[in-house]
């Protein structure tokens, strides 16, 4: 006679039904951005999210991920910048190997300003390492040879010319790996706005020179082309945000369509997405978002960050806070400024909570 056990047979839906939510079930995967979060402690091997193509360009090319490490951090604290007064506001999860969570696994605007975002934080950061000589591999772009000229005369290149060719390439090497993988709606998107975030960089090189002559008269000048600020490019791409275009992907899967029938523009240098964002009013882990209650909002605004539209219609708590700032500022020889600490008190404007419905409370 067999020993009979205490268990219960498991249904076979049950097993099914388990095995379906396994397998059409998103999976956040890890992400090379976090790079940033490692530090000097960059190890290839031990870098969670790089695909087989960029674990060979981190072994190959130590020092190049010390740079990518570095412009990580700036890229993520640009993109907070520009969205420092939105219900998304560029939040990134502590200790998480996928840095921002599961709001990244929507196709949406979002994801299309993240994706375009860090692939230009690669390339300024990759360039700027080549310009100052802290990478073997490159250095100042050498093609910038001879006479030139533009609106103020004739010029001589000279200088350090950054090397911006060298970063796009790199970037594209290194960023594009993953999406070049699989082909789906999800992967053209994150190749096209990668693109566009690449091209923004070099879309505001600038032309800076060095004047010589008798007592400046700038009758002879030696140029190089800069980089601007990494700021432009996020106000660029910020921009682009507002004014992405809702695409689908194309009956043989190689390209996009536009969603709207009536769009006679070009895609080519615009953020793309797939699927319309959350609102962010409210914590869904589901979906990434965070919500907004506790976030500091401007009463007086009527724009983002404006207490009505931050709060999302729940209203706000007020309190008096002291404030100390800078005051009666004077300049002292040489070379200081000494001021004084002032205190006043202020309004701070925080978002009020999600209110449960009623019948969550009837026991």
């Amino acid at each position: 006679m067999g020993m009979r056990t205490g268990r219960k047979a498991i249904p076979k839906v049950h097993c099914v039904f388990v095995l379906l939510l396994l397998v059409f079930t998103p999976r956040v995967d890890s992400s090379w951005w976090y790079i940033g979060a490692l530090g000097a402690r960059v190890i290839c091997d031990n870098i969670p999210g790089l695909v087989n193509k960029q674990r060979q360009l981190c072994q190959r090319h130590p020092d190049l991920m010390q740079s990518i490490g570095e412009g990580a951090k700036e890229w993520i604290v640009e993109c907070q910048h520009q969205f420092r007064h939105h219900r998304w506001n560029c939040s990134t999860l502590d200790r998480d190997h996928t840095v921002f969570g599961r709001v990244m696994l929507r196709s949406s605007r979002e994801a299309a300003f993240v994706y375009a975002i860090s692939s230009a934080g690669v390339v300024y950061a990759i360039t700027r390492a080549c310009s100052v000589g802290e990478l073997k591999i490159c250095n100042c772009d050498g093609h910038k040879r001879g006479r030139a000229s533009d609106d103020k005369g004739n010029f001589d290149w000279g200088g350090c010319s950054d090397n911006i060719n060298y970063g796009i390439k790199f970037a594209k090497a290194f960023v594009d790996a993953r999406e070049r993988m699989v082909k789906d709606a999800r992967a053209l998107m994150n190749l096209h706005n990668n693109r566009c975030g690449r091209m923004a960089v070099k879309r505001f090189m600038k032309l800076e020179c060095k004047c010589h002559g008798v007592s400046g008269s700038c009758s002879l000048r030696t140029c190089w082309l800069a980089m601007s600020d990494f700021r432009r490019t996020g106000d660029y791409l910020r921009k682009k945000y507002n004014t992405a275009i809702e695409v689908t992907m194309n009956q043989d899967g190689t390209g996009f369509m536009v969603a709207d029938k009536d769009f006679k523009g070009s895609t080519k240098n615009e953020l793309v997405f797939v699927e319309n964002s959350p609102d962010y009013c409210h914590m869904d882990r589901s979906a990434g978002s965070l919500g907004t209650a506790g976030r500091v909002c401007n009463k007086s605004s009527r724009g983002t960050d404006g207490c009505e539209v931050m709060c999302c219609g729940r209203g706000y708590d007020t309190m008096r806070v002291k404030r100390v700032t800078k005051c009666e500022c004077k300049f002292k020889w040489c070379c200081a400024v000494e001021c004084e600490d002032c205190e006043d008190m202020v309004d701070v404007h925080t978002c009020k909570p999600h209110k449960r419905p009623d019948w969550l409370d009837i026991t």
